[in-house]
């Protein structure tokens, strides 16, 4: 008998004697879902274990098969992560070359383990806590990430640069401001992974194939062995769900959106016309025909991946939504997209961290650049109301000349004469030139989440103490 067809053999004592033959080749491959469960392997054997030691204590298996059922098991664990396990895709799965492989171990046990339960819990089990798994990572990600984005804020807390609308320079703002903004993202993000973590920390073990088991198992025991907060409460729902990955594509999502803003800001910052920020040689390419060229590839890379990711969401979205409870094979197609996407927003995240840790600011290039486009007007608009007590709707249109008229004469707004501005309002004194320096202008910028130096500085200091 060949290597194949020991394997369909093995395929169908699986399934049971309802199959008389095994699957032809197309059934075989559209069929097996190997090729990418495998990551899952780990959390296979741990749910496994905690069911076998569940059994064990409930009186249902003996504990001389627990315990060869336990030391089987982890020596499938260590052929799989020693890469001397081989795979077959006539056995479909990780479940079913998992057990496949244990019987070989150890016998006859190995029938005991898969009692009370099926693989549609088995496969909800398995990929939630790989899910769980991959949200904590995140979750730290974002934590360097935020780490570095603090530190680059902490050393520019009093540089000057601009802040845009519509791309256009609109008022000064600090680059420790500005480092604080994407702070403040990825730290919604953060949050985001931690409460999709609470929703899905529910075990879906012993849900069996939808109804639930007559065997007296113990759900709340497997649950604790492994790190959940307690069993799904309904059955159906337990092995229906998959919310739980939803969730946290939503999340990648979300976070991709934040890391491609800020990447579009990297490529803009970097370029010879702004010059901003200089990006290290490490997340930096050269041209093959250029020899200048100086490309900002990984910031363009991580911009990209935004469309992998939210593509995987979009994708599992449409698997999803037409689905009856509780299991249909349409579900086996919810974890590729869910693989891709965690590796590329966990590679994301790193590389934009090493990008953040490197990069350095051109702070001369940052300040002429705050001091154009008018920058202050609207410090004088406030000066107006404020020093000479008029409607601010006044003080707009009188600064609006102001601009104007200092378009016309080629200058920016401190460069116009006393005599220029008394022109427009006779009452303008000599005390409105303390408003319009860029550094007047952040320093004034007091309030609560404001621009200036000491309100960063407060708020670096509460994100400090929020990551301890």
């Amino acid at each position: 008998m060949t290597e194949t067809s020991k394997d369909n053999a093995k395929a169908n004592t699986m399934w049971g004697g309802r199959f008389a033959a095994g699957p032809d080749a197309i059934m075989e491959a559209i069929n097996a879902s190997i090729g990418f469960d495998q990551r899952m392997a780990k959390q296979d054997i741990e749910g496994s274990r905690a069911h076998a030691a569940m059994l064990a204590a409930a009186g249902i298996i003996t504990d001389t098969d627990a315990a060869a059922i336990r030391e089987g098991l982890l020596t499938v664990l260590s052929e799989i992560e020693g890469g001397t396990f081989e795979f077959s895709t006539a056995l479909e799965d990780i479940h079913m070359n998992v057990e496949s492989r244990l019987k070989d171990l150890i016998g006859e046990p190995a029938g005991r383990l898969h009692t009370a339960r099926s693989r549609n819990d088995q496969v909800a089990l398995d990929f939630r806590m790989w899910v769980r798994e991959q949200t904590d990572a995140a979750i730290s990600g974002l934590q360097a990430l935020i780490q570095a984005l603090l530190a680059q804020a902490e050393a520019g807390a009093d540089w000057v640069m601009p802040g845009f609308t519509h791309l256009q320079v609109a008022q000064p703002v600090t680059w420790g401001h500005h480092m604080m903004a994407y702070v403040e993202m990825f730290g919604r993000d953060m949050s985001r992974f931690a409460d999709a973590r609470k929703r899905m920390n529910q075990s879906p073990l012993g849900a069996a194939a939808l109804a639930g088991t007559s065997f007296p198992i113990d759900r709340h025991m497997t649950a604790q062995a492994l790190g959940f907060d307690a069993p799904a409460s309904n059955s159906l729902d337990a092995v229906a769900d998959r919310d739980f990955a939803l969730e946290y594509l939503a999340a990648c999502s979300i976070t991709a959106m934040h890391l491609s803003r800020f990447s579009e800001e990297l490529v803009i910052w970097s370029s010879a016309q702004f010059r901003f920020v200089q990006l290290s040689d490490r997340f930096s390419t050269g041209s093959s025909i250029m020899p200048q060229k100086k490309n900002p590839d990984a910031a363009e890379l991580i911009r990209a991946k935004i469309g992998r990711i939210m593509g995987a969401m979009v994708g599992l979205f449409t698997v999803m939504k037409g689905l009856p409870l509780t299991y249909s094979k349409d579900m086996q197609e919810d974890k590729e997209q869910v693989f891709d996407a965690a590796d590329s927003l966990m590679l994301a995240l790193a590389a934009m961290t090493g990008m953040v840790s490197d990069m350095n600011a051109n702070v001369d290039a940052l300040e002429r650049a705050a001091a154009t486009g008018f920058s202050t007007a609207t410090d004088l608009a406030d000066w107006l109301v404020r020093e000479l007590g008029m409607p601010f709707r006044e003080a707009h249109h009188v600064t609006g000349t102001l601009v104007a008229m200092a378009e016309t004469k080629g200058c920016d707004l401190p460069d116009l004469s006393l005599d220029d501005m008394q022109s427009v309002h006779e009452n303008i004194n000599a005390g409105v030139f303390d408003v319009l320096g860029v550094h007047n202008s952040v320093a004034s910028r007091t309030s609560y989440g404001g621009t200036a130096p000491g309100e960063v500085r407060k708020q670096i200091a509460r994100w400090k103490e929020a990551l301890k």
